[in-house]
């Protein structure tokens, strides 16, 4: 159970009841999910995994990759975490399998999804693919959309804005900035600059420390040597560190 799960006031109650009346050891049960940006719920099986069991070793072809893909999104959470874990294993094996344009989209909405693990296995994976140019273009840029339309929404919040929403905004940047770190010699340069700056000033030192990563590791001319000296006396030592 995580701490954003919600159990109903007599679950407890129940959970002991079955578990006195057959003997039990282990009970399991099914959930209910809730999908915050369709404002749905849905019901899953949450130990229903069986599918990754032919998938322990190797794939053998384009559709299996399909398959595997389509249980890394639009499933429940510990199905996508199983699914990114061993589509990080396969790609480093099998990356033909996965340069099919209709799959690239996939491994951008799992570089943002919201448990962190996908999201960190998701990006290894991209970076098994990355020598395929036209996958590494498609990607890099897609981050760079991403950030843009979160700085975009950030900027309309107000103060009465649940802190959640604006927490929800700063995942996906940083997600997007630490997939940037690998993959940032793809990205347009002009929206790439203009993105570090904008994220150099937000108050999340994460973000800040993702943008003095990405400067430290690509060329900058004259215009960004402003921005790299501020990061450099940044008030977090984390962040100044990256320089050191």
């Amino acid at each position: 159970m995580d701490s954003d799960d919600w159990l109903d006031k007599d679950t407890f109650e129940k959970c002991m009841n079955i578990s006195e009346k057959y003997s039990l050891d282990i009970l399991m049960y099914k959930m209910i999910n809730y999908d915050d940006d369709k404002t749905i719920f849905y019901h899953t099986n949450y130990y229903d995994m069986h599918f990754l069991d032919k998938y322990l070793d190797k794939l053998i072809s384009e559709n299996e990759a399909k398959i595997l893909l389509s249980n890394l999104v639009g499933v429940d959470g510990k199905i996508r975490e199983a699914a990114a874990l061993k589509i990080a294993e396969l790609t480093a094996d099998y990356p033909n399998y996965f340069f099919d344009e209709e799959n690239f989209n996939t491994f951008v909405n799992a570089t943002i999804d919201i448990d962190g693990n996908v999201c960190r296995f998701a990006i290894l994976a991209a970076c098994n693919l990355i020598k395929n140019e036209k996958f590494s273009s498609f990607y890099a840029n897609a981050m760079l959309k991403i950030i843009i339309n979160a700085l975009d929404e950030i900027s309309k919040f107000t103060f009465r804005d649940k802190k959640y929403k604006i927490n929800k905004q700063i995942f996906k940047i940083y997600w997007c900035l630490e997939a940037l770190t690998y993959f940032y010699n793809f990205a347009d340069k002009e929206n790439l600059f203009s993105i570090l700056e904008k994220c150099a000033i937000l108050s999340e030192y994460t973000i800040r420390e993702k943008c003095a990563k990405i400067l430290h590791l690509t060329p900058i001319g004259d215009d960004l040597s402003q921005l790299k000296n501020l990061l450099q006396n940044d008030e977090n030592y984390y962040v100044r560190s990256i320089f050191e």
